[in-house]
């Protein structure tokens, strides 16, 4: 009986073994965008586990819409590496994306996007994302201003928004017929870019000067409303998740802007050594993951006291940011 007994506890031990295993904490990845390579990381700790290569370039990641895989954009490649998300491994690797600097679906999971940073157009591509489904379809190439930098899309999936850096402007496409509906001159190198979960307006960071420009998008073309005073170099954007605040990264200032999206105002700023990057904010709504561009470190920041608590070592120029376990992206 003893025996049994024994045997029906190992066993049982062995599968909650096999349980615990198959719910660990997913990793958190780090694009090392002059190594080619993602930093795979233990999210307890953030340590580095591992270095997958990539291909050349890695400047930003997205997930598909199914969740099944999380897309690296190698834009020196003109490739993508699609990991697995829950396991940082890598599942496959997609080649004749032409420069994919940014990447972007739209809501309804119809189209993907990408900026051609290098080569100055925007590809549109049809999707459908299901199991042996084709490859991306190339619908329209459109060329664009100087360096396109960043991709925004509504909740509706009817307009794209792509920031174009070294022309100072923004331009505003179509999806269904991929005709531009109108190019306007924004501030002094505009990245990243953001619309409000209404739709009602749409948040540009520019990295040449210390303001988020606001545009009132029910206009045509979009019109400016309001400069909010951020701090030198405003590049990129993460919502807090709570509905309310958006984080922006100063990259020259060394610091974090937090933004009142009822009032268009700052209420709260975080220090960020390194020349702060891509964010990512944990589930628990208070913890900010940032890569520090120019210190080859992930940077950790707990946003109830304002410290930086962590930073890991990664590779060169650290770009984008993301894990499975994140806060909502509104």
């Amino acid at each position: 009986m003893k025996s049994q007994l024994f045997a029906r506890l190992a066993g049982a031990l062995g599968l909650c073994a096999v349980f615990v295993a198959s719910a660990a904490p997913p990793p958190v990845l780090v694009l090392n965008s002059l190594d080619a390579s993602v930093s795979i990381l233990d999210p307890a700790t953030y340590a580095e586990l591992r270095r997958v290569p990539t291909g050349k370039e890695p400047h930003h990641l997205y997930l598909t819409p199914d969740e099944k895989s999380l897309l690296v954009a190698n834009a020196g490649s003109d490739s993508l590496t699609f990991f697995d998300p829950a396991t940082g491994n890598v599942q496959r690797t997609l080649t004749g994306i032409v420069d994919p600097y940014q990447l972007r679906f739209s809501p309804d999971m119809k189209w993907f996007v990408t900026a051609a940073n290098r080569l100055d157009h925007i590809d549109i591509y049809q999707w459908t994302g299901q199991a042996g489904s084709a490859d991306p379809k190339l619908v329209k190439r459109i060329p664009a201003g100087r360096t396109p930098s960043h991709l925004t899309i509504d909740s509706k999936s009817r307009n794209l928004y792509v920031s174009l850096q070294d022309s100072d402007q923004l331009i505003a496409i179509d999806l269904a017929t991929q005709a531009p509906l109108w190019t306007i001159p924004v501030g002094k190198t505009p990245a990243d870019v953001y619309i409000t979960h209404d739709d009602r307006y749409l948040l540009v960071a520019l990295t040449g000067d210390s303001y988020v420009e606001v545009y009132d998008l029910a206009a045509s073309p979009a019109r400016l409303v309001k400069r909010i005073p951020t701090a030198a170099g405003a590049h990129a954007f993460r919502a807090q998740g709570d509905g309310r605040h958006l984080f922006v990264s100063n990259r020259v200032a060394n610091t974090i802007s937090r933004i009142d999206l009822q009032t268009l105002s700052v209420v709260d700023a975080y220090p960020a050594p390194g020349g702060p990057d891509c964010m990512e904010v944990l589930a628990d709504g208070k913890t900010l993951l940032v890569t520090s561009r120019w210190a080859k470190k992930l940077t950790v920041i707990d946003t109830v006291t304002r410290k930086v608590v962590h930073q890991t070592k990664v590779g060169r120029s650290p770009h984008g940011v993301w894990t499975l376990s994140h806060a909502p992206r509104q």
